[in-house]
């Protein structure tokens, strides 16, 4: 990504999918999708006949991916200006903007991201008159972060004032379980239940292949920082990546909210593999951030320190969290996971 962006990891709802992550991953097969996440779009009956296609606004970077993941991309009539894979997203109508202005240092980024959440704003805002131009019929949001998407409250309130009314549906992933549950949920709404199947399948396999790798391998105690200034450690699905590649994520708690955390802290949990996974960077950006905090890095003495592409692997709950599995694998048993799908920067302290 060439541009900031403006996230702080750890104002984050609370909401919970009912995907038991102590079961196996392919429990989601036969998840019920819930009733009241999606109702059923009155154009869908008419897509046997080829008549009509459901016309979809996604207004999440992880949603817009998992639509072309499940070949519905060609409905997909905008997105939000943060969303860039796959490429052909980066060619449809934007329908959001950015409240805070570019460029700013990750503390400044932070501070302004703390006034508007206590102003109750988001850091991004909708155009309420270029999504009524385009009538959609499904509008795919989330609720999870409070400040790093549109407010599901304005959405939700937008919708009900368009005529006809869209139907509006929430993504809020905390695990990699429910992010796969999710994806059949998206799939039932935009029709396309069998390339759901397929997807979820095809991820549950690929992360059974990594289990199965590393499963002998002492595991390797890792940080997963989020932001650096100040310093976030990674919630949410991060820990239990993690856990599957064959770490111990020593600060972390699967499922639960990132949080904040002092150097000391950090060090005294000993990590012997940091990750530097700023939130929405790309790899080349996270390397400058984690360059720009060296010292204090360094003082942490762990025997690896490398930056990633979080963007792409691990701030988006969307199928690449599965690559960024593979990623992690091969970040802590090279040995086992000689291939990796994405860049390992190393941080030369």
């Amino acid at each position: 990504m060439h541009e900031d962006v403006r996230v702080v990891v750890g104002v984050l709802g609370d909401v919970r999918d009912p995907v038991h992550e102590r079961h196996r991953l392919r429990e989601v097969l036969e998840l019920e999708v819930p009733l009241e996440r999606v109702r059923p779009l009155r154009p869908l009956a008419h897509r046997a006949f080829h008549t009509c296609r459901v016309r979809i606004v996604s207004l999440v970077p992880s949603a817009t991916e998992m639509l072309f993941a499940l070949g519905v991309g060609g409905e997909v009539t905008a997105v939000t200006h943060e969303c860039d894979h796959p490429p052909e997203a980066l060619d449809l109508p934007k329908v959001t903007r950015d409240v805070i202005g570019p460029g700013l240092p990750p503390d400044e980024i932070d501070r302004a991201v703390r006034e508007l959440t206590e102003q109750g704003r988001a850091i991004y805002e909708l155009d309420e008159h270029a999504l009524r131009s385009l009538a959609p019929d499904l509008i795919v949001t989330q609720a999870l972060c409070a400040v790093c998407a549109v407010s599901y409250d304005d959405v939700r309130a937008i919708a009900d004032r368009m005529d006809p009314a869209p139907e509006v549906l929430a993504l809020d992933p905390h695990t990699l379980g429910e992010m796969l549950g999710d994806v059949r949920t998206l799939a039932q709404a935009a029709d396309a239940k069998d390339a759901g199947v397929d997807l979820v399948h095809d991820a549950a396999a690929r992360i059974d292949r990594v289990r199965l790798a590393v499963r002998d391998a002492p595991p390797v105690a890792v940080a997963a920082l989020e932001w650096l200034d100040p310093v976030y450690v990674a919630g949410h699905w991060t820990p239990q990546l993690i856990e599957y590649a064959g770490g111990v994520d020593v600060l972390g708690l699967p499922g639960e909210r990132s949080e904040t955390r002092s150097w000391d802290e950090v060090a005294a949990a000993a990590p012997a593999v940091v990750v530097c996974m700023p939130c929405g960077y790309d790899a080349e950006r996270a390397l400058e951030e984690a360059e720009a905090y060296a010292d204090e890095l360094a003082e942490l003495g762990a025997r690896r320190v490398v930056a990633v592409d979080a963007a792409a692997y691990f701030s988006r709950p969307g199928p690449r969290l599965v690559d960024g599995l593979e990623l992690m694998a091969h970040i802590l048993h090279p040995d086992l996971v000689p291939e990796a799908p994405g860049e390992v920067r190393e941080v030369y302290l």
